[in-house]
């Protein structure tokens, strides 16, 4: 089975599409407002890239580099990226009324040893740690909306923080760390 991944995810906010823009295309700021994903994004030298170090709910993390190839304000931003995911993401945005349509599409090769070793059998656990991300992300850009609202220091400091970054020894990290061993130990002893 390839290690290639193609995922689509869809948001829906009451908000303005330059403002979803402006917040999706400075990914810089995308560990203060998604922490629980984005652990650090520094700029690369010279390139207009960027070097991302994320996390999911499973134990691993993903270093990689992100540079936009396409920004059309408010509407489309594509991303190439290298590294431990390979491959490219489409966001686009369209307003409707007060609320805006976000879809994110983003096809990778994933390239981080444990992941590419493991698709074969684990490409499930692997997709459902990327839903987890992105739903991440929505609860955390809803937040972020409702802090570019805010009128005054007040205000925005009465919004709730967004999601934290999790343990990764939580109960179910642990439990889920434990079921991927035994099937990579019972795959083992298959010999498959």
């Amino acid at each position: 089975m390839s290690d290639q991944y193609h995922f689509i995810t869809r948001w829906r906010v009451k908000a303005s599409a330059e403002d979803v823009f402006d917040i999706l295309s400075q990914p810089l700021e995308y560990p203060r407002w998604w922490p629980s994903v984005y652990l650090e994004a520094t700029p690369a030298s010279n390139t207009g890239s960027f070097q991302l170090h994320t996390r999911g709910r499973l134990p691993y993390t993903l270093r990689w580099t992100a540079r936009t190839t396409v920004s059309e304000s408010p509407n489309f931003l594509t991303i190439e990226a290298t590294g431990d995911l390979t491959g490219r993401g489409i966001w686009s945005i369209v307003p409707d009324g007060e609320f805006t349509d976000i879809s994110f599409d983003w096809k990778v090769s994933a390239l981080k040893p444990i992941i590419r070793r493991l698709t074969f059998l684990l490409r499930p656990a692997f997709e459902a740690n990327h839903r987890w991300a992105m739903e991440q992300g929505f609860a955390s850009l809803e937040l972020e909306l409702r802090r570019y609202r805010a009128l005054n220091v007040e205000e925005s400091n009465a919004i709730p923080a967004p999601p934290a970054v999790p343990h990764f020894f939580t109960r179910e990290s642990l439990a889920e760390a434990a079921l991927a061993m035994l099937l990579i130990a019972g795959v083992a002893r298959s010999g498959v």
